[in-house]
């Protein structure tokens, strides 16, 4: 299995400058940050700050449990513009520290993982491919979504990162 280090980076880096651009919309337009932060699309879904932790979730326990690590548990705040850019610096600089080595026999893996309470568990290549990548961007393209809403102006290039 290829390491999924370097998509996680290339998105995360993405992200981070995504939320850069909502930063310094928030400040030309005189809008309290914590506004954008606890955004949601719709009622039930769940705020910016909160998409922005479990895209982070996702890239970190994917890249730990490929890579036969353990998964890092982060529980620092986030509930403004730096406290984000914090988590993504701190799932980049974890993700960054599994090397490309400790995936080379994920393929033979059999991942179990708890989900709302349910006991869950997947041949790695299902769960990289069906599970953990599908969620990941699930959650980056709902932040994204919530901030081009609020007008931040963003476009695809913004979210595929360079």
């Amino acid at each position: 299995m290829l390491s999924p280090v370097p998509a996680f980076t290339r998105s995360l880096n993405a992200l981070s400058a995504v939320l850069a651009k909502a930063e310094a919309h928030a400040a030309a337009r005189k809008i309290d940050a914590s506004v954008l932060v606890n955004t949601r699309l719709f009622p039930d879904m769940l705020p910016l700050a909160a998409q922005i932790g479990i895209a982070c979730d996702h890239a970190k326990g994917a890249t730990a449990r490929l890579g036969g690590v353990e998964v890092p548990s982060f529980t620092d705040p986030m509930t403004t513009f730096g406290e984000l850019q914090a988590r993504i610096a701190q799932t980049l600089a974890f993700i960054a520290t599994v090397p490309e080595q400790a995936f080379a026999n994920a393929d033979g893996k059999t991942i179990s993982l708890k989900v709302a309470g349910n006991e869950m568990s997947f041949p790695a290549p299902a769960y990289y491919s069906s599970f953990a990548i599908p969620n990941f961007y699930f959650h980056m393209t709902t932040a994204y979504n919530i901030l081009r809403m609020n007008g931040v102006e963003l476009g695809k290039r913004d979210f595929m990162g360079s």
